[in-house]
C-alpha cells in the first residue's frame, strides 16, 4: 500500500447510513480515529436526519438529501471550529443517523388495574392494552435526553418508559372522562386520539418523540365481574326466570332417572319429589324487597320424609310422594316417616299409599 492510499484510508469521503433494522432508532456513524476530509459526500436517505456533533456540542442537523461538506452548510460546525473564510484541512466530529421512520407493532397496557368510581358498578378496577408507533421527531433532543453516546440506539430501550407513560396518561384520561364502563367500547376511537395527544405532551418536548398511531385495542372489566354480567345477560334472554329453572330442574330430574348409577327408584324417586318440592315453591312470587320464603304446609296435610342411601329427605306432600310412587320412581318398600307414624316405616304399609288390592288370576277353565 502506498503513501497516499494509506492516507487516503484515514480520511473519510463517504458517511451514510444503510439500516437494515426496522427498530433502530438512532446510529452513530462509525469514525474510529478518522477524519473528514474538506468536500466529504453526505449521504441522508428517507426516513433519516444526519446529526453533528463536535467535542459534546451538539452542531448541524443535515434532513433527507445529498450534501459536499462545506463552510456554507456546516454553519454552526464553522463557528465552533473558527473557520471564518472555509477551511481546506479535514475535520473531526462524530456523526449520528437518527430515524424518523416510525416504529411499529409497538404494545402497551396498564400493569396493575386502575381503580374508578364507576356510575353503574361503584368502585371498579379496569385493565387495558393497545399498540402504538413512534418515530423521533427532534434528534437534537433524543440524542440529548436518551441516546447519549450509545453506538447504536434501539426502541426497546426506551418501551418500557413509553409504556409507563401511556399506562399514566391512560389513568389520567380515563379518571376525568367519567364514561360508564359499559360505554367505554363505543368510545374507543376518541379515547385513543385523546390518550395519543395526552401522551405526546409528555414526550415531544422532554424526548423529541412523536407517537403517530395509539389504539385502545381493549378495556376489561375483573373476571368476577364479567361473569356477573354474564349472568345477568343470559337472565334477561332467558325472560322468565321461574319457568326457566322449573325447565332446568325438570331437566336435571330426567337426566338422574335415566342414570341407573345414581341411586336406583329411591334415588330417582328422591329427585321427583325435590324437583316438585322446588318447582312449586319457585313458582311463588317474591314479597316486597325481602327474602324469598316458602309458605306453610297446608294444613290437614300429613308431610313425610323419605329415606334415600340411609339419608333423610323432605318433607313432601302426600300428593308429592303418590305421584313418585305412581311414575315408579319409589315403590313400597321405600321408607317413610311423619310424626304420625312414629317410626320409619315402609311405604307399602302406610294408609293411604298401600293402593288397591291386586285381584289373583282366574282359575283355569
Amino acid at each position: 500500500m502506498g503513501l497516499f492510499d494509506k492516507l487516503r484510508n484515514e480520511l473519510i469521503d463517504i458517511i451514510e447510513w444503510v439500516d437494515d433494522s426496522r427498530r433502530t432508532l438512532a446510529w452513530r456513524f462509525p469514525r474510529y480515529q478518522n477524519e473528514i476530509k474538506n468536500g466529504a459526500q453526505l449521504i441522508v436517505r428517507p426516513g433519516q436526519m444526519a446529526v453533528f456533533v463536535h467535542r459534546g456540542e451538539i452542531a448541524d442537523v443535515f434532513e433527507p438529501g445529498h450534501y459536499e461538506l462545506k463552510t456554507d452548510n456546516l454553519p454552526i460546525l464553522s463557528t465552533i471550529q473558527g473557520w471564518k473564510y472555509g477551511f481546506n484541512s479535514p475535520f473531526r466530529a462524530e456523526v449520528y443517523f437518527v430515524s424518523t421512520r416510525q416504529v411499529t407493532d409497538l404494545k402497551w397496557g396498564t400493569p396493575n388495574p386502575i381503580m374508578l368510581r364507576d356510575a353503574d358498578f361503584g368502585p371498579i378496577r379496569l385493565r387495558a392494552f393497545g399498540t402504538y408507533t413512534v418515530r423521533a421527531s427532534d434528534p437534537k433532543a433524543l440524542l440529548k435526553e436518551l441516546i447519549g453516546t450509545d453506538q447504536n440506539f434501539e426502541v426497546d430501550e426506551i418501551s418500557e418508559l413509553l409504556r409507563s407513560i401511556i399506562a399514566s396518561a391512560f389513568a389520567d384520561m380515563i379518571g376525568k372522562a367519567k364514561i360508564s364502563a359499559l360505554d367505554l367500547a363505543s368510545n374507543y376511537r376518541d379515547l385513543s386520539e385523546q390518550l395519543r395527544k395526552e401522551t405526546i405532551e409528555r414526550v415531544d418536548d422532554e424526548y423529541g418523540l412523536d407517537i403517530p398511531s395509539l389504539v385502545i385495542v381493549n378495556v376489561s372489566l375483573p373476571e368476577e365481574v364479567e361473569k356477573a354480567l354474564d349472568t345477568k345477560t343470559s337472565m334477561g334472554v332467558v325472560g322468565d326466570i321461574g319457568a326457566y329453572q322449573q325447565f332446568q330442574m325438570g331437566k336435571a330430574i330426567l337426566e338422574s332417572a335415566q342414570n341407573p348409577a345414581g341411586g336406583g327408584g329411591a334415588a330417582s324417586g328422591l329427585g321427583v319429589g325435590i324437583g316438585m318440592a322446588m318447582a312449586s315453591r319457585m313458582g311463588q312470587p317474591a314479597a316486597g324487597a325481602g327474602p324469598a320464603m316458602a309458605p306453610p304446609p297446608v294444613p290437614g296435610q300429613e308431610q313425610y320424609h323419605v329415606a334415600v342411601n340411609g339419608q333423610s329427605q323432605g318433607p313432601f306432600s302426600v300428593t308429592q310422594i303418590s305421584e313418585a310412587l305412581r311414575q315408579g320412581q319409589i315403590n313400597a318398600s321405600t321408607l317413610i316417616w311423619s310424626p304420625s307414624l312414629g317410626n320409619w316405616t315402609a311405604l307399602g304399609k302406610v294408609p293411604g299409599f298401600a293402593g288397591p288390592a291386586v285381584p289373583p288370576p282366574p282359575p283355569p277353565q
